[in-house]
């Protein structure tokens, strides 16, 4: 595994998973109203009307209500950048995905981010910062950039492609006591970047952005 040596440019980082979050919201918000207006256009042609002619209406308004409800939820691409204007990037030679959990906020994966030959990376729960379901590509073909104090949280960088993850420890009381007995900069730094408590909830699952 070739090891990465130059760092990611946050910047691009940045405007990368902008314009993914930019591309997936506008696809989203053309079909729902492309599935709203299709009733109206068999209307127009005469087709008869009947249940599966009016279908497309309340589908494309879920549509539409969904992505509110996420983007409105989804902060993500604001809590990624605190972090990585907070922490600077570490890159971390294993990637390992365990699960994934598809919820209305998004698709949660649970992954160990480590340094290959050490041990005790906490299990972390990620989700993709543009809103986009997918595991990222290449993710698991070798390591990835991580910002952050992982007790906390942080953020993890994809090489290659810029695909960015916001992550905090899943099992977040495990490591309650470490984070109460971090010393007082380390707290500040979490404080800063957004990290001193989970970020959003969803009743009976994990909090998270």
């Amino acid at each position: 595994m070739t090891i990465p040596t130059v760092t990611p440019d946050i910047e691009q980082v940045l405007k990368h998973n902008r314009r993914a979050w930019a591309k997936h919201v506008t696809g989203r918000i053309v079909l729902g109203l492309a599935l709203m207006a299709l009733s109206y256009v068999l209307y127009l042609v005469g087709v008869p009307d009947s249940f599966f002619t009016a279908l497309p209406v309340p589908v494309g308004f879920f549509v539409l209500l969904f992505l509110l409800i996420r983007t409105r939820r989804g902060r993500r691409l604001t809590a990624c950048e605190r972090v990585l204007r907070t922490y600077p990037l570490e890159y971390r030679t294993r990637v390992d995905k365990k699960s994934e959990q598809w919820l209305l906020l998004g698709t949660v994966f649970t992954v160990r981010v480590s340094i290959r030959g050490q041990h005790g990376a906490p299990l972390m729960r990620a989700i993709n910062a543009s809103t986009v379901r997918r595991w990222p590509k290449g993710a698991e073909d070798g390591g990835a950039w991580v910002a952050g104090d992982l007790p906390f949280g942080g953020v993890m960088i994809v090489p290659g492609t810029n695909d960015m993850l916001f992550m905090q420890p899943s099992d977040w009381q495990k490591f309650a006591d470490e984070r109460e007995q971090a010393d007082p900069s380390r707290s500040a730094r979490a404080q800063q970047a957004g990290l001193t408590q989970l970020v959003e909830r969803e009743p009976n699952i994990t909090h998270f952005y």
